[in-house]
Order: structure tokens, then C-alpha cells, then sequence
């Protein structure tokens, strides 16, 4: 039986030497590729076509959302899991709409580790323990947020993915003008004074 080929993606050079050195030992997963960023995820993969990403989140030139949403498009087969510190509901729920077959934290053990990857090269879904407690927990009740228009919400979906005005304007058909006079609307409406407040208030009032 041929082992599972595993590319690991996190933008700590320390974890990506110990996942390597936790995962190689195993004889059905064979590490095949590792990147800290975003066009170094893009390009292993298209290299070696793994069958699971262990995919980090926070990447620093592209958020892992899109990260996943790019790959689980370009790649039907490719099973991606999220392997990360943020431990949010929010997170969760936006990684399983891009396409991510499983959620882990990274206080998982080794044994998890590599249940998780076996899982979800046969098909399954598979989050933590304290991932599931987290989904099964009752939503708060939102707090009454801003009227936002549908462009103003399409901004802010792509603001939260770590998108710059550019890229934005390039998804959207919009000049970079419209897409700054957008994100100056939302941080009035939102009452903010940057970026990083308006992510967080957008996702305590369960708008991301």
C-alpha cells in the first residue's frame, strides 16, 4: 500500500522541522514537501501532488482561508487540514466553506496527528476534541451590528481573508478607489479606527 503523501505548510520554520520529524518515522505517511508561505504552498503542491496539506492558517503573505479555498478548487482530490492556534468557531466554520476536510489544534498529539491525516485521506471529516466542543457550543446572541450593503459584506469577507485592496479590486471587478471607499465605510459604520478592530468586531457579531 502505497503511504499517504503529506505537504506541511506553517510559516514557523521550528514547526514545520518538527511535524517533519514527528510524521517521517511512520511508514503510511510519507512527508513529501514543505512550505512557510502561501506561493511556496501553491508550488509544492502543484510539485509533488500530495493527497493531504497540513495547512496553517496564518501565512504571511495570504491568509490560510484562501490558501484553502485555492487549492480544494485547483485540486478536487487533495484533502486539506487545518492545522493551527486559533481556536474560533468563526475560523472553523470559514475553513470547512472553503473546503477543508478536517480541523486540528496544535496542542494534538503525535497519535492524533496522524489519525487526523489517515482520516481524512479516506474520506472522513475529523476535528479535535476541543474543536467539536467548540461547534457543539450555543452561538451567543449577536449583537445588533451595522447596516451593511451586499458589496460592503463582499469586501469584508475578503478584508478578513488578509486581502489587500488590490487583490480585492482584482476579485471583485472594482477599482482599488471603490474597493478604499468601501473599507473606509465599514470602519465608520463599524465605528473602528483599523483593520484588525473590524475583523474582530465582524466576527463577534457572526458577520465573517
Amino acid at each position: 500500500m502505497e503511504p499517504i503523501r503529506v505537504v506541511l505548510v506553517d510559516d514557523h520554520h521550528l514547526v514545520l522541522a518538527g511535524l517533519r520529524m514527528l510524521l517521517e518515522p511512520l511508514p503510511h505517511l510519507a512527508v513529501v514537501g514543505t512550505a512557510a508561505t502561501a506561493a511556496a504552498a501553491y508550488a509544492a503542491v502543484a510539485t509533488h501532488r500530495p493527497d493531504v496539506v497540513l495547512l496553517d492558517i496564518n501565512l504571511p503573505d495570504q491568509s490560510g482561508l484562501e490558501v484553502c479555498r485555492r487549492l480544494t478548487t485547483d485540486y478536487p482530490g487533495l484533502k486539506v487540514l487545518a492545522l493551527t492556534t486559533l481556536h474560533e468557531k468563526s475560523y472553523v466554520t470559514r475553513m470547512m466553506q472553503e473546503g477543508a476536510a478536517g480541523y486540528l489544534l496544535k496542542n494534538a498529539s503525535p497519535e492524533e496527528l496522524a489519525e487526523a491525516i489517515a482520516r481524512v485521506h479516506a474520506g472522513k471529516k475529523y476535528f479535535s476534541d476541543d474543536v467539536q466542543e467548540l461547534l457543539l457550543r450555543p452561538a451567543p446572541a449577536a449583537a445588533a451590528g451595522p447596516l451593511i450593503t451586499r458589496r460592503e459584506r463582499e469586501v469584508l469577507l475578503l478584508i478578513a481573508d488578509g486581502l489587500t485592496s488590490h487583490d480585492i479590486a482584482t476579485r471583485l471587478f472594482l477599482s482599488a478607489l471603490t474597493v478604499e471607499t468601501h473599507r473606509r465605510n465599514l470602519l465608520t459604520k463599524f465605528g473602528v479606527g483599523n483593520t484588525a478592530a473590524l475583523i474582530r468586531l465582524a466576527a463577534q457579531q457572526q458577520l465573517l
